[in-house]
C-alpha cells in the first residue's frame, strides 16, 4: 500500500504537472494566434475595415491636394491621389491582401463606376466598370454574384470638401473591396495542436518512469518509517532508523528514533516501578504474616517462660529464665526484621522525611536511641532508594547482631559526593568473617552501592560498627 500507492501517486503527479504545463503553453499559443482571427470570421466586417482604412488615406491626400492646387476637377484629383497612394492602400494598386486564406480584391472607382486603380487589373482593369450597383453617398455592403462568382463586397465613399460657397463634403469616388463569400477565414488549428499532442504523448511515459525513479528513495525512507513505527507500536523499542539527508523526512526519522528511546526508558521505568511495587507488596505481606504468627508465638512463649520461672523450683527457674531471655531476644530481632521489611513512602515524602520516619520507628518500637543528622542532598530517584534501603539494612543488622544502646545516622554532601553512614556502639565483629556471621546483608548492600558507581566501607571493632557509603 505504502510502496506502490505513494510511488504511483507521486509519479502520476509528475505526469499531470508536466502535461498540464504543455497544455497551458498550447493554450497560450492558440490564444495568441486565434484570438486576433476570431474577429475576422465576419467577412463583411473584414471588408468594411479594409475599405475604411483605404478611404481615410485617400481623404487625407485629397484634402492636401485640393488645398495646394485649387481649381482641379474631381476626376483629376482622384487620378492623382490614386497614383500618389499607390502601394499604400490595397485599392491604390497594391497586391491583393491575403487575410487568413482570403484573397481580398480592391479598387478605386469614380462616381460613374469607372475603375481608376485596382489591386487586380486582370479582373478590374483601370478604365473598366464595376458590375455591382453604386451605393450613393453612404457606405454599403451586400452579397451578390459578380464576374468572380458569389461575392461579398463593400463600398466606402471618397469625400472632398465642397466649394467655398457650400457646406459639407462631396462624393468624388469610392473604395470598393470584395471577397469570395464561401471563403470565410478559417484558422489552421491542427498544425498548432499536433506538436502539443505529440509532446503530451511523449511526456506521459517519460514522466511516469521519471516519477517512479525519482520517488524510489523517498518512498523507501517512508516505508522504513512505517516499519519502525509499527515495531514501536508492537513494543520493539530497539528499532532505529538511519537518518539520511537534511530534509523534512530526516527530521521525522530523528524524531522517531528519539521517540523510541524515550518510550523505551519510560516502559523500563514503569516495569521497574511495577517490580518495586510488587516487592513492596510482598515485603508487607511477609511482615504481616510474621507479626500475626511468629511474633504472637514468641510473645506467648515469653509469658510462659516468665510463669515457669516464678512457679518452678530453683533448678527449673534458671532454665525458664534462660528461655525467657531467648524469647525476648527473638522478639527483639523479629521487631527489627519487621521494621526492615516495613515499606517507607519515599516517593510521597522525600528522602529526608523517609529517613527521619525510619529512625523514629526504630527508636520508638525497640527503645534504642537513634540520632539522625541529615542534610539536604541532590540524588536521582534510584540513588535515593539505594540510600534508604542501605540505612534500613544497616539499622536492622545493628539491632539484630550488635545489641547497641545508641545508633547514629548521618547524611551529607562533600567533595562532590554524597556520604551516608550508620554507626552503633554495640558489639563489633570481624569484617573478614562477615559472610559466615551475617549472611548476605552486607554483600547486598555493597552490590547496591557499586551499581550506582559508589563505594561501601565497613569498619568494626569492640567499640562498635560504622557502615559508610559514598555515592557520586
Amino acid at each position: 500500500m505504502v510502496r506502490w500507492g505513494l510511488r504511483g501517486k507521486m509519479a502520476a503527479s509528475y505526469v499531470l504537472v508536466t502535461a498540464t504545463a504543455v497544455l497551458l503553453v498550447e493554450a497560450v499559443i492558440a490564444a495568441f494566434y486565434l484570438l486576433p482571427l476570431a474577429g475576422a470570421t465576419d467577412l463583411a466586417a473584414v471588408l468594411r475595415d479594409q475599405a475604411s482604412g483605404d478611404t481615410k488615406v485617400l481623404n487625407l491626400e485629397l484634402a492636401r491636394l485640393s488645398t495646394a492646387e485649387p481649381g482641379r476637377t474631381p476626376r483629376e484629383l482622384l487620378d492623382e491621389v490614386a497614383d500618389v497612394t499607390k502601394g499604400r492602400t490595397v485599392a491604390g494598386g497594391a497586391r491583393p491582401r491575403h487575410e487568413s486564406g482570403l484573397a481580398m480584391l480592391a479598387a478605386i472607382v469614380d462616381t460613374a463606376g469607372v475603375v481608376v486603380a485596382s489591386s487586380a487589373p486582370p479582373i478590374y482593369p483601370p478604365g473598366g466598370t464595376l458590375d455591382v450597383p453604386l451605393p450613393g453617398r453612404e457606405a454599403g455592403s451586400r452579397v451578390t454574384s459578380t464576374r468572380t462568382g458569389p461575392t461579398t463586397w463593400h463600398f466606402s465613399p471618397v469625400l472632398i470638401k465642397a466649394p467655398d460657397d457650400a457646406t459639407g463634403f462631396d462624393v468624388i469616388g469610392y473604395v470598393y473591396v470584395q471577397g469570395p463569400t464561401d471563403a470565410v477565414p478559417t484558422p489552421a488549428v491542427w498544425p498548432m495542436i499536433a506538436p502539443g499532442l505529440l509532446v503530451v504523448g511523449l511526456v506521459v511515459p517519460v514522466g511516469l518512469v521519471f516519477g517512479l525513479l525519482s520517488t524510489r528513495r523517498l518512498t523507501s525512507r517512508v516505508r522504513r518509517l512505517a516499519d519502525a513505527t509499527t515495531a514501536v507500536a508492537a513494543g520493539d523499542f530497539g528499532r532505529r532508523i538511519p537518518v539520511t539527508g537534511a530534509d523534512e523526512v530526516s527530521t521525522l526519522e530523528q524524531s522517531v528514533n528519539v521517540m523510541a528511546d524515550r518510550l523505551g526508558v519510560a516502559v523500563e521505568a514503569a516495569r521497574a516501578g511495577a517490580h518495586a511495587e510488587a516487592r513492596q507488596a510482598e515485603r508487607g505481606r511477609i511482615a504481616r504474616e510474621l507479626h500475626d504468627s511468629i511474633s504472637q508465638d514468641l510473645f506467648s512463649l515469653s509469658l510462659l517462660a516468665a510463669g515457669m520461672r516464678r512457679a518452678a523450683p530453683d533448678a527449673v527457674s534458671e532454665q525458664a529464665e534462660s528461655m525467657e531471655r531467648t524469647a525476648f531476644r527473638a522478639m527483639r530481632e523479629m521487631q527489627a526484621l519487621l521494621l526492615e521489611l516495613r515499606p517507607v513512602a519515599l516517593e510521597d515524602a522525600g528522602l529526608l522525611p523517609a529517613l527521619e520516619e525510619l529512625c523514629h520507628a526504630y527508636e520508638e518500637r525497640l527503645g534504642i536511641r537513634v540520632e539522625a543528622v541529615l542534610e539536604e542532598v541532590a540524588l536521582p530517584p534510584p540513588a535515593e532508594h539505594a540510600v534508604l534501603r542501605l540505612v534500613q539494612e544497616a539499622l536492622g543488622n545493628a539491632v539484630k547482631h550488635a545489641d547497641p544502646g545508641t545508633i547514629e545516622v548521618r547524611l551529607g554532601a562533600r567533595d562532590g559526593a554524597v556520604t551516608v553512614s550508620v554507626s552503633d556502639d554495640g558489639a563489633g565483629f570481624d569484617p573478614a568473617d562477615v559472610a559466615a556471621r551475617h549472611g548476605m546483608g552486607l554483600k547486598l548492600m555493597r552490590e547496591r552501592v557499586t551499581e550506582l558507581g559508589g563505594h561501601l566501607d565497613v569498619r568494626s571493632d569492640a567499640g562498635g560498627t560504622t557502615v559508610t557509603a559514598r555515592l557520586p
